[in-house]
């Protein structure tokens, strides 16, 4: 377990949940008894195929059919900032975790716009929630939200893992994000962005007995909306890149 990652200032944590136990316990989402579809999009506004896909992962927010059920996730890539605009939401992280998934899945194949359904190439018009059936999860996840500061969001929880072999990750996202793109293949447009991936944490192990215990401050960067963002929690296998469970809950008021 990466001690370093997972308990960062206990102190600022402590503080939260005892002048505010009412508020951070309200901030709070529980997994169910299906395992929920996690729908990765690896995406970038140097690719003019994209704002398409983006504007399709934004489309879930207000489908009140996907609540609980479906947790989507905008990963941006660097390859195409080569071509003359930069991405401010891509990271060289997320594109070595779309190279690493594809060779967990044994494919060559990485381009974008890609979805990623419970970590497999999924590309299919229908709904990401099509042909899932009742799999049973692999994993229970409880997350708690919390302010520390004016500058911190504090992750709490649990996630029990039902057998050896998976690792857990964390994602903070953000919504409501908007670009004046002005070079590159979407020069000229606005785009605008949904659960956009501003920081991954993991792999995070579990103990012995399959339990990972979350107490993680994040710190929040110059930029960041606290009102806009929110948090995922997902584990996959370590062998295959199955994803087993997942689980978000956005940042509450104050």
């Amino acid at each position: 377990m990466n001690r370093g990652r997972l308990f960062s200032p206990l102190l600022a944590w402590l503080c939260t949940a005892l002048l505010a136990p009412a508020a951070f316990a309200a901030c709070a989402a529980h997994s169910g008894e299906q395992r929920a579809v996690l729908l990765e999009l690896y995406t970038s506004e140097g690719c003019d195929s994209c704002p398409p896909a983006d504007r399709r992962l934004s489309q879930f927010r207000d489908r009140a059919e996907y609540a609980g059920r479906l947790v989507p996730l905008a990963f941006h890539v660097d390859y195409w900032d080569r071509l003359g605009w930069t991405d401010r939401f891509a990271s060289p992280r997320y594109t070595e975790r779309q190279q690493t998934m594809a060779g967990l899945a044994r494919s060559r194949l990485v381009y974008t716009p890609q979805f990623l359904r419970n970590g497999r190439d999924w590309r299919s018009g229908a709904s990401p929630l099509d042909g899932v059936g009742d799999a049973r999860p692999g994993a229970r996840i409880a997350l708690q939200l919390g302010a520390t500061g004016a500058a911190g969001l504090a992750v709490g929880g649990e996630i029990v893992m039902a057998r050896p072999g998976l690792d857990a990750w964390l994602a903070v996202y953000e919504n409501n994000l908007e670009s004046e793109v002005r070079a590159g293949e979407n020069s000229g447009k606005t785009l605008r962005h949904d659960y956009v991936v501003r920081r991954l944490l993991g792999p995070l192990a579990a103990g012995a007995d399959g339990r990972l215990t979350l107490r993680q401050e994040i710190v929040l960067e110059p930029g960041w909306k606290r009102a806009d963002l929110g948090v995922a929690a997902f584990v996959q296998d370590k062998a295959t890149g199955e994803v087993v469970q997942a689980l978000q809950r956005h940042a509450c008021p104050g």
